[in-house]
């Protein structure tokens, strides 16, 4: 049984048929076959903003149908190259909506959702807009909303019909953030930001990030 990291070799590949098998006590995803470990836990910071955020989108008019599932929750992921058949990429998104709901089972969603939402700080920057950037491209998610916690501001991108992420809009401080794909998905951008933030220094995220 797999109880630790130290276990595992970096350098090989694994699927979610490995992932289910260990038993770990620090959290990981898996991105195309590589162990991404996630930080301990979330900061402050970024729990508060996660509270302002699930009670925006709960007042968005969703679909129906549209399920809004936060994190930890497991959504599995695959590249053309994998074709449908064993995942090597699990991830847990800040946020995610599935309008499908053949997509869902007992242990998270099975495919991309229809939107995938991260919020991001300087320690996680890299993960989320490059290799889980790449990732949810190459996956097929529909849609990807970024919400940066020290700028405050917000990205949103979509796929286009050549199957590539193209930058619909960036918020910054203020505005309503409203969804390509997802009729009704909405959310004010100062919504997300109560009047008192918890700062963090930046030796915490040069901690966080080794």
């Amino acid at each position: 049984m797999i109880t630790s990291l130290n276990q595992l070799n970096p350098h090989k590949k694994y699927t979610y048929a490995d992932y289910l098998a260990w038993d770990l006590k620090e959290r990981v995803e898996l991105i195309m076959g590589k162990i991404l470990k996630m930080s301990p836990g979330p900061s402050t910071r970024h729990q508060q903003i996660s509270w302002q955020l699930s009670q925006a989108i709960g007042r968005a008019s969703l679909p129906d149908g549209c399920l809004v599932f936060m994190a930890p929750f497991d959504v599995r992921l695959y590249t053309e190259d994998e074709k449908g058949e064993i995942s090597e990429s699990v991830v847990q998104p800040d946020v995610c909506i599935v309008c499908n709901r053949a997509k869902l089972d007992k242990r998270g969603c099975d495919g991309p959702p229809d939107l995938m939402l991260e919020i991001i700080s300087p320690s996680s920057a890299h993960r989320d807009l490059k290799i889980k950037y790449d990732l949810y491209e190459k996956a097929g998610v529909p849609e990807y909303w970024v919400v940066n916690t020290v700028e405050q501001c917000a990205r949103v991108f979509y796929r286009n019909e050549k199957g590539v992420f193209v930058k619909n809009n960036e918020y910054m401080q203020r505005g309503v953030i409203k969804s390509v794909t997802i009729p009704g998905m909405e959310v004010r951008l100062e919504d997300l930001f109560p009047p008192f933030l918890v700062e963090e220094a930046p030796a915490d995220y040069a901690k966080e990030a080794q």
